[in-house]
């Protein structure tokens, strides 16, 4: 009886050590405001219906003055599409999927940024597009999107 209760108790503690806890997790829902709350990890989302949307430009600009970079997805219809991401501290990266939306075929190259080391577009498929921002070290990110035209804005320091 107790080598029974030892193994139970055993494959438990194994399965618990083996699996993520996702209660312990952020997850965010975005706004269309600026809130001026940075984080360096978790999930987020804005929660929206989906809604067929095309991607037409990705922008930046740096102010030493406010001391953040601004990366702006320009989309073309009035509100953003479904979008879901996530913060990696551990691999410096920031992951974001949108949801029924294609890639528009003048994207150029981001050019010199202060945190971002690169951008990479991956068309999953017809509609579904995933992103992955590479940074050059450790960041912070604001996030929020703004309506009329949908823009999707990621503050970084």
């Amino acid at each position: 009886m107790r080598k029974w209760i030892f193994s139970i108790l055993l494959l438990v503690l194994t399965f618990s050590s083996f699996s993520q806890d996702l209660m312990g997790e952020r997850i965010r829902r975005i706004s269309s405001t600026k809130k001026s709350v940075y984080f360096d990890s978790g999930i987020f989302h804005n929660g929206g219906p989906k809604r067929k949307s095309g991607l037409k430009v990705v922008r930046h600009s740096y102010s030493e003055k406010r001391g953040y970079e601004r990366i702006v997805f320009d989309f073309d219809t009035k509100e953003i599409p479904r979008v879901y991401g996530n913060i990696s501290s551990n691999e410096k990266k920031l992951y974001v999927d949108l949801f029924d939306t294609n890639l528009g075929s003048n994207m150029n190259s981001l050019g010199k940024s202060k945190f971002v080391e690169e951008i990479k577009f991956f068309p999953i498929s017809k509609d579904s597009l995933s992103i992955e921002i590479t940074f050059n070290k450790n960041v912070n990110i604001d996030i929020f999107y703004l309506n009329s035209p949908g823009r999707l804005v990621f503050d970084i320091k």
